[in-house]
């Protein structure tokens, strides 16, 4: 049995981490649950899992939490910054999925690496933002870091059982979000509630704000360089609007092996959860006679900037991913709060690009110090 700890449990990574957990009680044990808002869907989670612990963002969200749960609930309750590392340290725990949102799973999750645990992976922002610092600790823990990112996972799978040298080049897939056959003289007109309806997949805010600009792909290209070791020449985006081929490796041969399934994350979350095993999750295969057709474009770098950007961003490397996260984040906030218009995210994350002097080789605390720069740099004018 393997025992979890899930940092980000009421979000969409998380929900469908306890749905695995909850069709095969006797594989998967939770020992602790984190979140940051949502302290009624945490509080339910504490009841029907009965984990050592629990962690929320802030005091006053423990203190509410804490009147949520029965009478005699023995789960601990802590909170911040040193709360989530309790999380992500669990003794109880051998097992962590790191699916907090944006910069705030970064330093969980190296707190889960230092004290040994495998890392199934969600939270893109920890190898943009630290790639290099967080995959050499990760080895010189002996740590695994598996992929949930359905992309990733595919790539994982299609990786697996072939030789590394000869890999010529990941074929990363995209839908393209709900703009991709949009005209480019109508993005000043796309409303908060256009960007967040996403034709294939359904998250969160932020990721879903991140398809409909493709940052999300540009953040996937950064956390599959370094997730799997290979160059920036050596990764391509495909525009695939079906969303059922996940993503393909090109071999030095020509050939080309594919990971395929229905648009649904339980099943990349069940590999990472199960590796390298695979669970009898009763998901439907696609219906290839219903498809009938599978349509590939190519990405459109000036319709939708950031993906430039995240090129770029890696071409310069150094704190500047850090940058571009940031800046993202900070952009993707004021939307979502209606105070600038959707082409305003690009323009405001290449404004903070434009501005930072790149440090190369960066310890930790260089990183953590170019994102808190770039956060206060993002205003709205």
């Amino acid at each position: 049995m393997k025992n979890l700890s899930i940092l980000g449990s009421t979000g969409s990574i998380g929900t469908n981490s306890l749905e695995v957990v909850r069709r095969f009680p006797e594989r998967f044990n939770v020992a602790a649950l984190s979140a940051k808002s949502s302290l009624d869907t945490l509080a339910a989670q504490i009841v029907e899992f009965n984990p050592e612990i629990a962690a929320v963002f802030d005091e006053p969200g423990a203190a509410r939490l804490k009147t949520l749960l029965p009478a005699g609930c023995r789960t601990a309750i802590v909170h911040g910054r040193e709360g989530y590392r309790q999380i992500a340290e669990c003794a109880a725990a051998d097992t962590v999925v790191a699916a907090m949102v944006g910069a705030a799973g970064l330093e969980p999750t190296i707190a889960a690496i230092k004290a040994g645990k495998t890392i199934c992976l969600a939270n893109k922002e920890t190898l943009v933002m630290a790639g290099d610092y967080v995959m050499s600790l990760a080895c010189d823990h002996q740590v695994d870091i598996l992929p949930i990112d359905s992309e990733h996972s595919a790539i994982f799978q299609c990786l697996e059982g072939n030789r590394r040298q000869d890999l010529a080049r990941i074929l990363l897939t995209a839908s393209g979000g709900p703009f991709r056959t949009r005209p480019a003289d109508t993005f000043g007109q796309i409303t908060l509630e256009d960007a967040l309806d996403h034709p294939n997949w359904s998250m969160g805010p932020k990721i879903t704000i991140d398809s409909a600009t493709l940052m999300n792909k540009g953040l996937e290209v950064i956390e599959a360089k370094h997730l799997f070791n290979v160059s920036l020449e050596q990764i391509e985006v495909v525009v695939h609007p079906q969303s059922i081929i996940h993503s393909m490796v090109a071999y030095r041969d020509g050939s080309v092996i594919a990971q395929l399934g229905v648009p649904d994350m339980k099943g990349a979350i069940a590999y990472a959860l199960s590796y390298p095993e695979r669970l009898a999750l009763g998901q439907p295969w696609p219906d290839f006679t219903d498809l009938a057709r599978f349509d590939f474009e190519k990405h459109d770098l000036e319709r939708f900037p950031c993906l430039a950007l995240a090129f770029e961003a890696v071409r310069r490397g150094g704190t500047c991913p850090a940058v571009l996260n940031a800046a993202n984040e900070a952009a993707v906030a004021l939307f979502l709060d209606r105070q600038i218009q959707f082409n305003d995210i690009p323009a405001l994350i290449s404004k903070a690009m434009q501005r930072h002097t790149v440090i190369d080789g960066p310890d930790l605390d260089e990183i953590m110090a170019a994102d808190h720069w770039a956060r206060e740099t993002v205003t709205v004018d």
